[in-house]
């Protein structure tokens, strides 16, 4: 409940301070005077918009401060809790607004933010003014009227999550196709490198073993010549140097008995001829081994460019080309890997869709239900709004039977909300079809719907303060005495704010405040004060009869508080 509202520097309010009571809160004046400016500054503390334009003309800030008084348990001090503000039973929000965007949010001496400040405020007042009105009239308003009605916020909020969570498992599944799509069109020439470079079967130091042989093959008739002629003297020409020698060792030998210091230098010489011999011995077999093979030397010149053509595009060396056969490899697994991933990803889609429709046609056969329900209590309300014979239905636009499609045409029919669309239809008078309040409903008539549904609704909600501005637009007479008596019977179970031109209204109120506008030294300001008895006659008389206040209009207005 709202017990105290401080309003300072904003808009034309100099400093104002409100101490509200339980039960039905009148405010009245004159237009003008100031009266919906305090509904924004109560607006302010719920998390509305705030503007340097709302500070008073000449000063540097406005200040709003509310103090309510919050029930333990309660769905306030639950949330309270959660985000780590203290309480006591009480509850302090500041709001101030500075000029240079200095802006501040205090709950409790807690800094906080709008986004803190609005969720507490949602549990704590609703206001019913015209935008409420305008919400009204819009359609895509109406569904979530019902679920308050019927209490189903906590299933909504449930499959608005569920839904958030497969929208976030498509884009993420999106983003993993794209992903593949794009490693798909790299892995199609990786695949092609990698088949490439397999196909050519690459050995390590193959390259210079080739460029060897190729050597040796291009040279063959010359090296073969070269062997030969080297082979003959050393070992097969008439005077070759094994034959030379041969003879010369002989000789030595013979003399080596004589002079004792040859038979050192006989031994190297037979020494030296043993591995002539050998070598000459190797130059053979190193001539026969040599094979002038022109196709051979095709295959080895075919080998190399295709060596010198694989370097050309994938790397200096051969080594370096093994190594992107390896890294190419691993890129194929990589994709493979992720495919994988999206494949598990479109398992979780698929439970999540079935979890989804499962949430929602549950909670369609909810509403329906309830449906039913509300267009009896909204009847029977509005016949206490002297609106008797009035047809009111809640109309789906899907049959019942649209719930029993499969998976995959919900699904295109699902929003946060669930797969219901549905619109408030009223006939006011009988014998009239039914038509979207847009298109039928008066002034008077919305006011006395809102106020209708706001009764209903208040059965349910935790909100202990109900804020209306323009309750009575549109009605008077008979009627605005009903609204009146309406106002007083939900004033039982809640804190109502109420801003009437009507005295049949006013004169309902258990608390009666009267706001005035005044120039004091050159500066308009608005004035509120709570009315006495005496007082509250008199200002009913006004609203009764206007600027001129007869006995007749004060004899009224005792009539009306009696």
């Amino acid at each position: 409940m709202l017990i105290q509202l401080t309003i300072s520097n904003f808009a034309i309010i100099g400093h104002l301070e409100i101490h509200f009571k339980p039960g039905l809160n009148i405010l009245s004046g004159e237009t003008g005077a100031g009266k919906s400016i305090i509904i924004n500054a109560v607006n302010l503390i719920l998390g509305g918009r705030a503007s340097a334009e709302l500070i008073r003309s000449g000063a540097d800030e406005a200040r709003v401060e509310a103090l309510f008084q919050v029930p333990f348990p309660s769905p306030v001090s639950s949330l309270l809790e959660e985000i780590d503000v203290p309480f006591h039973g009480e509850l302090l929000i500041k709001r101030h607004i500075s000029r240079e965007g200095r802006n501040r949010i205090m709950i409790n001496g807690s800094m906080a933010t709008l986004q803190m400040l609005s969720k507490l405020g949602q549990r704590m007042i609703s206001i019913s003014g015209q935008h409420e009105h305008q919400l009204l009239l819009k359609p895509d308003n109406h569904l979530a009227l019902l679920d308050d009605f019927a209490g189903l916020g906590q299933e909504r909020e449930s499959l608005s999550s569920a839904f958030s969570a497969y929208q976030s498992l498509k884009e993420e599944r999106d983003a993993l196709q794209k992903e593949i799509r794009e490693k798909e069109e790299r892995q199609d020439l990786a695949r092609f490198q990698r088949e490439e470079i397999q196909k050519a079967a690459l050995r390590s130091g193959e390259d210079a073993s080739l460029e060897a042989e190729k050597k040796r093959m291009l040279h063959a008739e010359k090296l073969m010549e070269e062997l030969r002629e080297a082979y003959g003297v050393l070992y097969e020409q008439d005077h070759s140097v094994l034959s030379g020698l041969s003879q010369c060792l002989r000789r030595l030998e013979k003399s080596a008995d004589i002079e004792e210091r040859l038979k050192g230098i006989v031994t190297a010489l037979d020494a030296a001829k043993a591995e002539i011999q050998e070598s000459a011995m190797a130059l053979r077999e190193l001539q026969r081994g040599i094979v002038i093979d022109p196709q051979r030397l095709e295959e080895v010149e075919e080998r190399l460019q295709l060596i010198h053509k694989m370097k050309r595009k994938y790397g200096p060396s051969i080594e370096e080309i093994l190594q992107l056969q390896e890294r190419l490899a691993e890129m194929v697994g990589s994709l493979d890997q992720r495919k994988g991933e999206l494949g598990r990803l479109e398992s979780r889609i698929e439970e999540a869709e079935k979890t989804l429709v499962s949430k929602a046609t549950l909670l369609s056969g909810k509403r329906r239900e309830a449906a039913r329900r509300f267009e009896d209590s909204v009847k029977e309300e509005l016949a206490l709004l002297s609106l008797g014979g009035t047809r009111f239905e809640v109309q789906f636009q899907d049959p019942p039977e649209a719930l029993k499609a499969g998976r995959a045409e919900l699904m295109k029919k699902l929003r946060p909300e669930g797969l219901d669309r549905a619109e408030f239809m009223l006939s006011p008078n009988v014998g009239e079809e039914l038509k979207p309040l847009s298109r039928i409903a008066s002034g008077g008539e919305l006011s006395r719907i809102m106020l209708a549904m706001k009764t209903i609704l208040a059965r349910t909600s935790s909100v202990e303060t109900i804020v209306f501005d323009e309750v009575d637009s549109g009605i008077g007479g008979a009627t605005a005495e009903v609204v009146g008596d309406k106002l007083r019977s939900l004033a039982a179970f809640h804190q109502i704010l109420c801003i009437t031109h009507l005295p049949q209204i006013a004169s309902k109120g258990m608390t009666h405040f009267m706001v005035e506008k005044q120039v004091v030294e050159g500066r308009t300001r608005t004035v509120i004060s709570e009315l006495s008895h005496e007082d509250r006659v008199r200002e009913i008389a006004r609203l009764l009869g206007g600027k001129k206040v007869t006995q007749k209009a004060v004899a009224h207005a005792r009539e009306l508080l009696s």
